[in-house]
């Protein structure tokens, strides 16, 4: 019930009243939802907002994760998945070859084919939208949600344009939505270590702006369990809040666990461990809190895992995301969880937790409600 968390931290007793009343919290109280040893409280508090917005619904999308190339410039020193020209196990797929990549794992019922991939250093602009347009062309219906914020800066180079036009012209080739990716850490001191050569922090708030401006709805992302601190987390979630405070375009926050294998990160740190279930819940439960405005946090379950995606339910998670066929990005970083799973096991895996599944397309329209799976 509402109005009866107990909470046995005094630094949370006034977040807890302000949680209750829904009023929003300041960035020292997101702190210290960070810094509690309270967890009963926090994972409570977090619930208590999740339930608010979408009582008892979690959901969960049909997706097949798409990648044309893994070739790319960038160098971003936390990434397994890039490759050079020539070196072994790279690929760079013509429009041709990309739609036929996709039709031998397109699977009946697909609603998103999620997009995301190197920073081609010869492709033109054009190829990304006859790309885009072939791919609504072949399989009607599905939507595309495909580039990051990263990746649209970098079209506006090889382009010589600007961000609005690159988003306008890839919205009219059939562009539905943008993935969260190529965030990061927005504190400056983070990304000159880990993304130097990616778009800045204010080049991503702008692109994801200037998307929404355009009726592009998206997602953000956090990479967090590498060299940022608490505080920058907080910051980062800071200024997504504002983002959406703004243009409402967000439809959710995404932390990202960082996994520390085949990268030069995680050797230059001596880092072989991956971040504590506590330290994911932990995140998840103070997004949720903080973030106010965002309809939904994502407990990713290719980096969580899929028991502990099942166990952030109660930490304030209301989506899984997806099937994910053929995902190749945090699996050539290490993770653990594999490559895809059905919507019937996903469904499972929701209503075991005692929540009730639901599927969705990219944009978060409902396709299905499991009310019943055994």
């Amino acid at each position: 019930m509402e109005g009866v968390i107990k909470v046995l931290d005094p630094a949370l007793a006034r977040i807890a009243e302000k949680v209750e009343a829904g009023e929003r919290l300041s960035f020292e109280e997101g702190l210290a939802l960070y810094r509690t040893r309270d967890l009963n409280a926090l994972m409570r508090l977090a619930d208590l907002v999740r339930r608010r917005k979408h009582d008892d619904h979690t959901y969960f999308v049909h997706s097949l994760r798409f990648s044309q190339t893994n070739i790319c410039y960038v160098g971003c020193t936390f990434c397994a998945f890039a490759k050079r020209f020539g070196e072994e196990g790279a690929w760079d797929w013509s429009v041709e070859e990309s739609v036929a990549w996709v039709r031998e794992r397109y699977e009946p019922g697909l609603t998103e084919i999620h997009i995301s991939s190197g920073h081609h250093p010869r492709r033109p602009f054009d190829y990304y939208l006859e790309l885009v347009a072939a791919l609504k062309e072949n399989f009607p219906g599905v939507q595309v949600k495909a580039w990051t914020a990263a990746e649209i800066h970098h079209f506006t180079k090889i382009a010589r344009t600007d961000h609005r036009t690159v988003l306008s012209e890839l919205k009219a080739a059939g562009l539905d939505a943008l993935p969260g990716g190529g965030a990061e850490i927005f504190a400056e001191r983070v990304r000159r270590q880990i993304a130097r050569s990616k778009v800045n922090a204010e080049g991503w708030l702008e692109i994801h702006r200037t998307a929404h401006e355009l009726g592009l709805p998206s997602n953000a992302t956090m990479l967090y369990g590498h060299i940022e601190t608490l505080e920058e987390r907080l910051d980062h979630m800071y200024r997504l809040r504002q983002l959406q405070d703004e243009t409402g375009g967000f439809m959710s926050f995404i932390p990202l666990a960082f996994q520390p294998l085949g990268n030069s990160l995680a050797q230059n740190l001596g880092k072989t461990e991956f971040t504590t279930g506590l330290d994911d819940l932990k995140n998840l439960a103070v997004a949720r809190i903080y973030l106010d405005n965002f309809p939904h946090i994502k407990g990713y379950w290719a980096t969580l895992t899929a028991p502990l995606a099942q166990v952030s339910l109660d930490w304030g998670v209301s989506d899984i995301d997806g099937t994910l066929i053929a995902e190749s990005i945090v699996n050539a970083a290490g993770a653990t969880s594999g490559r895809a799973m059905t919507k019937e096991g996903l469904a499972r895996i929701i209503k075991r937790a005692g929540r009730l599944p639901v599927e969705r397309d990219a944009l978060y329209n409902v396709v299905r409600v499991y009310d019943a799976v055994a």
